[in-house]
């Protein structure tokens, strides 16, 4: 399968899991087309100020690649600040958010799996 840039569905939800302003998810693959293993993979785009809110990963786990900008990330409690080329990873039963802190946009691979049984 070959999928150019505009052949890709985009998203726009604001104030995504309670966070701030509009996150921009770019699919790489839709949900069909991961056959069953997961429900995003995806590159995230977040304004300057913007966030996803806290929230818990229950039945599935969530790793970050951040490509460009600054971010702050609560990882289960734990307040960290990442640059392109740093990764988290939120495991099932654990909680996550992450806002731009920087003054350009935020952008990261997002890749949600589900957890097996």
């Amino acid at each position: 399968m070959i999928k150019r840039q505009a052949e890709m569905s985009v998203d726009k939800t604001f104030e995504l899991k309670n966070g701030k302003d509009t996150t921009t998810v770019v699919n790489i693959l839709d949900v069909p087309e991961m056959y069953g293993t997961g429900r995003l993979f995806a590159v995230s785009i977040i304004p300057p100020g913007g966030s996803i809110g806290k929230h818990r990963h229950e039945g599935d786990f969530e790793t970050y690649y951040i490509l460009k900008g600054k971010a702050r990330v609560n990882d289960n409690g734990n307040i960290v600040e990442l640059d392109p080329g740093d990764m988290t990873h939120c495991k099932e039963g654990d909680f996550h958010s992450i806002e731009n802190i920087g003054d350009c946009d935020l952008e990261y691979i997002a890749v949600i799996l589900y957890s097996k049984e």
